[in-house]
């Protein structure tokens, strides 16, 4: 018999991680000066074309809310379309640092993607990054016919504390009267609070995502926010998951955090929810931000999108 299997990044995912540099906690670079590194790093040269790329706002619970529409391909019939929420530990990212997983995800999905710029704490403390996403589905929803999407087939998708965000807005809009979502897409999503996650256990110096850089955001989060146990803020914490809209649940093998999102997977699937969950091996928390620097990546990307073009040719009711 072998042994264990001992998790380890692929030689493209360790080369990415090494160009870095050392690893050093967020909490000790201070959180202004990571956000001026995601903000100034050049976008790859090779994004997908899209047919059409537009700024608008939504009118939100604290302003004007900046979204970005991107459109795959020429308009021919009402298009399936996406709500994307970034990552960032609520605290961090913007359309214009994630807009090559926004293009990546129109192009393979052939959806329209809708990217919210949603408030980010501490300066606005949660659940104010849940109640823009909630303002912008709303809108999406009742728009729908004027942009010329179809709001049969409106996905909810999010990566890290996007992915959270997402959860949370699903739960939301099944308990509150719609607008109905007809799918959901987790990425490594941040929807839980247990450090005490077997993956959080076994991966305290994980690459890209740090122990201390988990405790960090969440005190930074914290700041000035609402209960501790708000769904809106830990999805987690829902004790009903039935009725919620079909899900992707995509996880990362060296990811701290990738039990959080299985965990919530399973429940889901226990709940009658269809689920499909892929965990990727060899691969870090927050792949899919440059999703084509990796070729783990770009097969989660392709897997991912062939998956919604399925869902969307083929749809069920749930």
């Amino acid at each position: 018999m072998t042994g264990a299997h001992r998790p380890t990044l692929d030689p493209d995912a360790a080369a990415r991680v090494a160009s870095f540099g050392p690893p050093t906690p967020i909490r000790e670079r201070g959180l202004q000066a990571v956000r001026e590194a995601i903000e100034s790093a050049p976008p790859p040269a090779d994004m997908p074309s899209m047919a059409e790329i537009s700024d608008t706002t939504v009118p939100g619970p604290g302003g004007p809310i900046p979204v970005r529409i991107y459109r795959p391909t020429p308009a021919d019939g009402p298009a399936p379309v996406i709500v994307h929420l970034h990552g960032g530990g609520l605290v961090m990212g913007s359309n214009r640092s994630f807009e090559p997983l926004a293009r990546a995800l129109a192009a393979a999905s052939g959806a329209v993607v809708v990217a919210v710029d949603y408030r980010l704490a501490p300066e606005n403390p949660p659940p104010a990054q849940f109640e823009d996403a909630l303002a912008v589905t709303r809108w999406v929803a009742a728009e729908s016919d004027s942009y010329g999407w179809d709001a049969g087939k409106l996905v909810l998708c999010g990566d890290s504390a996007g992915g959270g965000i997402a959860a949370a807005v699903a739960l939301q809009l099944r308990d509150h009267g719609g607008p109905a979502i007809f799918a959901q897409v987790l990425m490594y999503p941040g929807l839980d609070r247990d450090m005490a996650a077997p993956s959080v256990l076994a991966l305290p110096d994980a690459p890209m995502l740090l122990h201390d850089d988990i405790v960090y955001m969440h005190d930074l989060a914290d700041v000035g926010a609402g209960a501790p146990h708000d769904v809106r803020r830990v999805p987690a914490y829902a004790r009903d998951l039935t009725g919620l809209p079909q899900a992707i649940v995509v996880t990362a093998e060296l990811d701290p955090i990738h039990s959080w999102g299985e965990r919530y997977a399973e429940r889901l699937r226990y709940a009658g929810v269809q689920t499909t969950i892929t965990r990727y091996p060899g691969i870090y928390h927050g792949f899919l931000m440059r999703s084509e620097a990796t070729a783990r990546g770009r097969l989660a990307m392709a897997e991912t999108g062939a998956l919604l073009r399925a869902k969307f040719a083929n749809p069920l009711p749930f």
